[in-house]
């Protein structure tokens, strides 16, 4: 009982993750676009109602129909065999065809002495001749040989008498419901013409969600979108609306702490200018030369918290050359003492910031020319990032502090750090600035030994 019991359970599970396999796959085939989804919404149900209906006309009205006029053809058929055969040999017939033609609508003619010809191969799919032919043999019981293809407009049936083949031909639409393309083709042309309705709905609704889209993307790169404007569905305007009130939120905090940091860098600046004129009056004295290098470490601190709150973010976007800011941070590690190299794949041109984003990458590379001997870079702009990776030599930062090296202030006793003066704001900015772009800086080991400095943003 118990091994049935594990049997049955193994099943179970084996079943269920059959299906959650094929619940992957699936989701996997599928458009992943809000348009193409919705177009699929409307189209899976129209195609199976379309199938399901063509099935049931075809299975029932179709078959139906044809099965009644084959059978009521077979019957006058049949009368006129039994017309023929009650007349005496050699009797004119002539009044037989005569009523078959005027009261039948059937052509009737017969070859004395006349024999069947070979049979004919069925066709892959004809609903006529099945049905024609189980009716001739449920009804007449003669040898018969039929065409249901030769002519378009007719249908030619052959019976076997004793010593003569009874010829009939009687009109296509006598025997089978012909007009079924008509109403194939009404479903389908309806069809069309909601999908098409439907497009063009679709394309109106979907619209105003890319616009949005768009919109708060190039709003997470620092970029101005004031063409954009809350249209479509009124949820979707609520949602346009909710975004530009945040926008509008998020730019007042910022020209709010941008104004305040100017009020308070113009007095700590009075301040410190005032320091700097009291210990020049001072003339050369000993004592001050410890108060006058910490004015000037002062005058530092400030002038790299003031870069750190604003970003860098008023500056307009514009385009880039990475190959000559790499050539000139080249010229720098040179004259240095130290080794750099660079490689470019894709566009060389990249639409940025450009001060901050020059700010970002000589961040990058002047730390790894401090810390270290060797420098590579290699950048990567495909159609949708620019990845810049910077690889070095040098003594790398501990896996346990490469997150809080990114939090302002925070500075490394043994390691290394993106400031001259020590403030540790230096991977901050620069975590600022690509993250203000949409992007971000992330840390991990070099195959050279030391850091990798890895920045990637939405090119």
């Amino acid at each position: 009982m118990a091994s049935f019991d594990t049997l049955r359970r193994d099943q179970e599970r084996g079943t269920s993750t059959g299906l959650r396999s094929m619940g992957r796959w699936l989701r996997r085939q599928l458009p992943t676009g809000l348009y193409a989804r919705s177009l699929l919404i409307i189209l899976i149900p129209i195609i199976l109602l379309q199938t399901v209906i063509a099935f049931v006309f075809m299975e029932r009205h179709w078959q139906m129909v044809t099965q009644r006029l084959s059978t009521a053809v077979t019957r006058d058929v049949a009368a006129i065999i039994d017309l023929i055969e009650l007349h005496p040999q050699n009797q004119d017939v002539s009044d037989i065809i005569r009523i078959a033609r005027e009261r039948l609508n059937l052509t009737v003619s017969i070859e004395e002495g006349g024999q069947l010809p070979p049979p004919r191969p069925k066709p892959f799919f004809s609903i006529l001749d099945e049905i024609l032919s189980d009716e001739i043999n449920k009804q007449i019981h003669l040898p018969y040989w039929i065409d249901t293809l030769g002519d378009s407009r007719l249908v030619e049936i052959r019976i076997q008498l004793d010593n003569k083949v009874l010829r009939v031909f009687a009109r296509r639409s006598q025997t089978y419901a012909s007009n079924t393309h008509i109403f194939l083709l009404w479903m389908v042309g309806a069809s069309l013409v909601l999908i098409v309705i439907s497009i063009l709905f679709l394309r109106g609704q979907i619209r105003p969600i890319l616009a949005l889209a768009k919109a708060a993307e190039s709003f997470g790169k620092g970029q101005k979108s004031p063409d954009f404007s809350p249209r479509g569905a009124d949820e979707i305007r609520r949602a346009g609306l909710a975004f530009i009130l945040m926008r509008e939120r998020i730019e007042r905090q910022i020209e709010q702490r941008t104004a305040m940091l100017t009020g308070v860098s113009h007095d700590l600046r009075t301040i410190l200018t005032r320091f700097k004129l009291q210990l020049a009056l001072a003339g050369d004295n000993p004592d001050l030369q410890g108060m006058g290098e910490d004015v000037e470490d002062m005058q530092t601190m400030l002038e790299g918290y003031m870069a750190f709150a604003k970003g860098e973010t008023e500056e307009t976007v514009g385009q880039l050359k990475l190959s000559a800011l790499f050539d000139k941070l080249q010229v720098d590690a040179e004259l240095h003492g130290k080794t750099m190299t660079y490689r470019i794949e894709g566009d060389d041109e990249v639409s940025v910031r450009p001060n901050a984003f020059t700010r970002l990458l000589t961040n990058l590379a002047t730390n790894s020319r401090r810390y270290a001997n060797t420098l590579d870079i290699e950048a990567r702009h495909g159609v949708k990032w620019l990845t810049i990776t910077f690889d070095d030599d040098g003594p790398g930062i501990p896996e346990n502090a490469r997150d809080d090296v990114f939090k302002p202030f925070f500075r490394l006793d043994e390691a290394r750090n993106l400031d001259a003066s020590g403030t540790g704001l230096g991977l901050a900015i620069a975590r600022d600035i690509a993250r203000s772009h949409g992007g971000n800086v992330t840390l991990g080991d070099s195959p050279k030994g030391g850091l990798r400095a890895v920045v990637r943003i939405p090119a």
